[in-house]
C-alpha cells in the first residue's frame, strides 16, 4: 500500500520536470515523447479539427488491456501530467507491463488544449458525443477502441474547485465514479469490477488525504463517453482531479493521480478475478457543490447606498495569458453563505469592506484585493 511518505517518494523520483502548472499542450509533451524509449511505441492515431497531431502510447506484453485517455477537455490537465509521471515509473518498474498492456491517449483535445478549453475547435464536448460521433476526436477514441479491444477503461479529467466530498467541509481532491450502463443504473458485472478498482484506490487515498475523496452521481447519459464504454460491458472509470489546499497549479493532486493510476493497474495485474471486493465503494460520500475559491465572512457593504453586514463568494476564473493560466477573482455570490465551505476564508467582522476600488457590492466584479478598516488583503493566488 502506497502510504504518504511512498507515494511522496515514488512520486518526486519519477515526476516528469518539464510538466508544471495547467497549460499543458501537444508542444509541452512532443519533447517528452521522443524521450520515450523504443518499447513505447508512440504514433500519430489522428487528427484533431485544426489539424494538429492526435498521440498514442502502446506500451507492456501482458493479456490484459488497459485503454487511458486524458485532456477529452483541453482545459484538464492534471490527469496528462500524471500520466507521463507513471510512464516514467513504468520504464524502470516492468511488473505491471508484463501483466498489462496499455495504451495511453495522453491529449485526445490538442485544439482545446491549446486554446485552454474544455470544447474542441468546434465548440463541442467530446464528451457528449459518444453516440454521434461528429467530431474526428471522437472518431480517434472510438476507433482505437475497437481496435484495441480493452479490457479496462480509465477516462481521465479534472474537476472545479466548487466540490465537497459529501456534505461536508473537505474539498473533493480526487473524484470517481463507475459510470451507469443503463438507465437503471444498473450494478452489472462490469461495473462491479469498475467499483472495485475505485475501492481499491481509495483505500490508498484515505492514507494521503483522508475524507477528501468523492464519487459522483451516477445518472445514465448514454452520450458520455464513461457510460457508452461501460455499455459495451467494459468496466470504465473516471478519474477527476480535484483541488487540494492552496494547490491551483494542480502539482500535489497530480501525485494523487499518479499513486491512483498505480494503485488501479496493480490490482488488475495481481488479481486474475475482479468484482467480488466492491461494496466499500458505497462508503465514498457523494460530490456536492458546496465550496468557493474564498468567502468574505461578516462583510460590512453597500448595497444600493445602503450598509449590509453579509458573506461574500470569491471564484477564481481561469484565464490563459499568453502561455500561462492566471486566476482571476470574481465575485459570484453574497449573502447568507452559512451552508458554504471556502478554500481561504476571510472575516471581516462586521467592519467596513472596500471592493478592491469599490464599497458597492456588485456581482461578476472582479476584485484583486480588499481593504477591511484600511487593512489590505490580497485575493490573487500564490500559483500565478
Amino acid at each position: 500500500m502506497l502510504n504518504h511518505s511512498s507515494l511522496h517518494s515514488e512520486f518526486e523520483r519519477y515526476k516528469t520536470e518539464s510538466l508544471f502548472h495547467r497549460y499543458i499542450t501537444n508542444r509541452h509533451i512532443e519533447s517528452v515523447l521522443k524521450r520515450l524509449p523504443k518499447s513505447f511505441e508512440v504514433s500519430v492515431i489522428g487528427q484533431s479539427v485544426n489539424d494538429l497531431p492526435i498521440y498514442g502510447i502502446k506500451l507492456g506484453s501482458g493479456d490484459k488491456r488497459v485503454l487511458m485517455w486524458s485532456q477529452m477537455h483541453g482545459n484538464e490537465s492534471t490527469t496528462t501530467k500524471a500520466c507521463f509521471d507513471l510512464l516514467q515509473y513504468l520504464m524502470i518498474n516492468k511488473g505491471i507491463l508484463k501483466c498489462c498492456t496499455l495504451y495511453v491517449i495522453p491529449i485526445l483535445n490538442p485544439d482545446g488544449a491549446k486554446a485552454y478549453t474544455r470544447l474542441n475547435a468546434n465548440g463541442v464536448d467530446l464528451n457528449r458525443d459518444a453516440q454521434d460521433l461528429t467530431q474526428p476526436e471522437s472518431v480517434v477514441l472510438k476507433s482505437i477502441f475497437e481496435r484495441f479491444k480493452p479490457n479496462f477503461c480509465f477516462n481521465l479529467h479534472g474537476q472545479r474547485t466548487i466540490f465537497s466530498a459529501g456534505s461536508t467541509n473537505n474539498s473533493a481532491t480526487v473524484s470517481f465514479l463507475a459510470p451507469a450502463q443503463d438507465p437503471e443504473c444498473t450494478v452489472t458485472e462490469n461495473r462491479k469490477v469498475a467499483m472495485e478498482l475505485i475501492a481499491s484506490m481509495n483505500k490508498m487515498l484515505q492514507n494521503n488525504i483522508p475524507n477528501g475523496v468523492g464519487i459522483y452521481d451516477d445518472a445514465f447519459n448514454i452520450n458520455c463517453v464513461g457510460d457508452t464504454f461501460q455499455s459495451h460491458n467494459v468496466p470504465t472509470v473516471l478519474f477527476e482531479a480535484g483541488h487540494f489546499k492552496d494547490d491551483y497549479a494542480r502539482e500535489e493532486v497530480r501525485k494523487f493521480i499518479f499513486g491512483s493510476l498505480l494503485v488501479a493497474l496493480d490490482t488488475i495485474s495481481i488479481n486474475e478475478h475482479l468484482g467480488t471486493q466492491f461494496k466499500p465503494y458505497f462508503d465514498i460520500p457523494q460530490n456536492q457543490k458546496l465550496f468557493y475559491d474564498i468567502i468574505i465572512r461578516n462583510a460590512n457593504v453597500l448595497i444600493d447606498s445602503k450598509e449590509e453586514v453579509l458573506d461574500i463568494a470569491i471564484q477564481y476564473e481561469e484565464v490563459l495569458m499568453g502561455e500561462k493560466v492566471h486566476f482571476i477573482p470574481r465575485i459570484k455570490d453574497f449573502g447568507d453563505l452559512s451552508k458554504y465551505f471556502s478554500h481561504k476564508e476571510i472575516n471581516a467582522n462586521n467592519k467596513r469592506v472596500v471592493l478592491g476600488e469599490n464599497r458597492a457590492l456588485r456581482s461578476e466584479s472582479v476584485i484583486d484585493f480588499i481593504t477591511i478598516d484600511n487593512e489590505l488583503f490580497s485575493l490573487k493566488t500564490t500559483n500565478n
